[in-house]
């Protein structure tokens, strides 16, 4: 039996810049897929001034996938870029609260 990924990213460009649309448990396997897909799409040329994560389809975080949110706001930040996250569900919310990253982090 084959077990596909339980995460999943794509990249679509807005007019207001990349949208990364994440799907699934942002844990220790998807953390490293989310940081792909924000890599790709903080190398645009010139760099965007916003990037949004849009974790509607985020079903688990636990501190791996905060960790990923937070080096993405690092990275982005180093590039002049701001990370906002847009339509954060329970899970996510959960998280941030819990940690007190909430506040840290531009929301859409």
């Amino acid at each position: 039996m084959t077990i596909g990924p339980t995460f999943t990213t794509t990249v679509r460009d807005t007019p207001a810049g990349p949208v990364v649309e994440a799907a699934g448990e942002l844990d220790l396997v998807g953390a490293p897929i989310l940081h792909t897909a924000l890599h790709r799409a903080l190398a645009i040329h010139p760099a965007p001034p916003k990037l949004v994560i849009d974790l509607a389809a985020v079903t688990f975080c636990d501190s791996t996938g905060l960790d990923a949110l937070l080096l993405a706001r690092t990275e982005a930040e180093r590039q002049g870029v701001t990370l906002h996250l847009a339509r954060l569900t329970h899970a996510v919310t959960r998280v941030l609260k819990i940690t007190g990253t909430d506040k840290v982090f531009p929301v859409d």
